[in-house]
């Protein structure tokens, strides 16, 4: 749909049938800013409206991002004691970022870090020497879950499930593991926001 350009004149007739000198002066000077601002138009400004807000909620921060603290954990069915570890989830963008550390002598050593999208596409899985050691897919399960799955040469290959409560201070992660040799490990975390 075209913009309406104000260049009609619009000037009153007199009544010997001639346009008025005011209003043709009007019409004229309506021709002049129209050619050189161009035809007035307001749909490039709901444009702009709706261009920002579809790109706010596409980048919407998501609900998982933080600092969390791993407060229990049970491999197949039994408590199990395990080294503190954190995990931070940032955001940049489309991107969810999974760094899963361990504090050493004097600083938290990052064991396991990973960016991925939440739509299922592949990311490399890159250990405390930024080596590639493996890949991993994030898909959204809904408002407060994502499911993860992480798989490596000669590494267990791992599907799971991160549930954000509702509340948002807990984080219980629930995976299944096949290591290399066939053993199968059900294990569920339970972290606390920091």
């Amino acid at each position: 749909m075209k913009c309406a350009a104000a260049a009609m004149p619009t000037g009153r007739t007199a009544p010997d049938g001639r346009a008025s000198e005011r209003g043709s002066q009007r019409a004229s000077n309506r021709a002049a800013n129209t050619r050189r601002r161009g035809p007035r138009c307001r749909k490039p400004l709901w444009c702009c409206f709706i261009i920002a807000a579809l790109i706010a909620t596409a980048f919407a921060a998501e609900p998982i991002a933080g600092t969390w603290l791993l407060k229990g954990q049970q491999v197949n069915g039994r408590e199990s004691s395990s080294q503190p570890l954190t995990l931070r989830i940032t955001q940049s963008g489309d991107l969810l970022e999974f760094a899963y550390s361990v504090p050493n002598a004097r600083k938290q050593d990052v064991s396991l870090r990973f960016a991925a999208r939440p739509d299922g596409s592949p990311a490399d899985v890159r250990n405390s020497e930024g080596r590639k050691i493996g890949t991993a897919k994030v898909t959204r399960g809904g408002p407060s879950e994502y499911r993860v799955m992480l798989e490596g040469p000669n590494r267990p290959t791992s599907s799971g499930k991160l549930t954000l409560s509702s509340n948002g201070r807990t984080l219980t992660s629930v995976s299944d593991a096949t290591a290399p040799g066939g053993d199968r490990l059900h294990t569920v975390q339970t972290f606390e926001r920091q």
